[in-house]
């Protein structure tokens, strides 16, 4: 009986590898991993912000960027089996916040260079 809990649990849960392998729901993995989690990452960048940690800065910078990564790859194998408009719809989304966070990444690890130059 455990054996059949576990798997319901798998199911509704996915690990990040099912995710990567495209074995997972889309809406868990679009809102779960993609959502969610990106939040979580961009909170606790922004309290590193707020309280001058620059070192916590750059470690959030390179982490946000493989993760966000992850994600897009993640999203684009869930959608894959399925072509719907909502499919298509959420590997639009990933890719343009993929763009944005690429583009804000690079802003922001321009600004920790200045700051460790004093300028």
């Amino acid at each position: 009986m455990p054996a059949v809990r576990s798997e319901s649990l798998k199911t509704r849960f996915p690990t990040p590898l099912d995710a990567w392998r495209g074995r997972a729901s889309l809406f868990v993995v679009f809102w779960g991993y993609g959502v969610l989690v990106s939040s979580a990452l961009i909170a606790a960048f922004v309290a590193a912000l707020y309280r001058g940690d620059a070192v916590t800065q750059q470690i959030l910078i390179p982490v946000f960027s493989v993760y966000t990564a992850w994600v897009l790859v993640s999203v684009w194998r869930c959608a894959a089996p399925s072509r719907t408009p909502w499919t298509m719809i959420a590997q639009l989304l990933t890719v343009a916040w993929a763009g944005n966070t690429l583009l804000v990444a690079g802003f922001l690890q321009l600004r920790l260079l200045e700051t460790y130059a004093g300028l």
